[in-house]
């Protein structure tokens, strides 16, 4: 980061190389569609090499990275006031089974959907802190300074959000 706020665009490059996968799967998470986790990774390091001079280095670069690209998520979700859905795509370090049953492969699916349909309906903070933490693999800690908040609120944050899910997967299961 150093670097990158002297303006030496390969550590910019690299930087990019390093966390577009992280940034983009976090947006695709928050947001609705690929085309806008797309553009919000892009704005995001957009705001990276743009704010790189202001980055402390006593902090943690991720955490600094997501709370960007969670400012930026939030901002967008208000802006649209749509309620929008998670696409449904197999995680790419997630392959299919070649020995699974097209049954189990099946009923896999409807539970990462009902999971994802789930995840979509959590208020925006609570979603953010589950994707972050559960997804992200984020620590408490990180959580709370990719979100400008405190440790005890990420986890009242995902507390509230784990029973939101429960919740809503239970009354999915009684639907079935």
């Amino acid at each position: 980061m150093e670097r990158t706020a002297r303006g030496d665009e390969g550590a910019f490059r690299l930087l990019v190389e390093r966390w577009e996968r992280p940034v983009f799967g976090f947006l695709e998470r928050m947001l609705s569609s690929r085309e806008e986790a797309q553009d919000m990774s892009q704005e995001t390091f957009l705001r990276v090499f743009a704010e790189a001079g202001r980055y402390r280095p006593d902090g943690r670069f991720r955490s600094w990275l997501f709370r960007i690209a969670g400012n930026l998520a939030r901002s967008r979700l208000r802006r649209d006031r749509v309620v929008r859905w998670i696409r449904l795509e197999p995680l790419l370090h997630d392959p299919p089974d070649p020995g699974a049953r097209a049954d189990d492969l099946l009923e896999r699916d409807e539970k990462r959907r009902a999971v994802r349909t789930a995840l979509a309906r959590l208020p925006d903070r609570q979603r953010q802190a589950v994707v972050l933490q559960r997804y992200q693999g984020l620590s408490y800690r990180e959580v709370a300074a990719a979100m400008d908040t405190t440790v005890p609120a990420v986890e009242s944050l995902l507390q509230r959000a784990m029973a939101l899910l429960k919740k809503e997967l239970a009354g999915e299961r009684k639907e079935q």
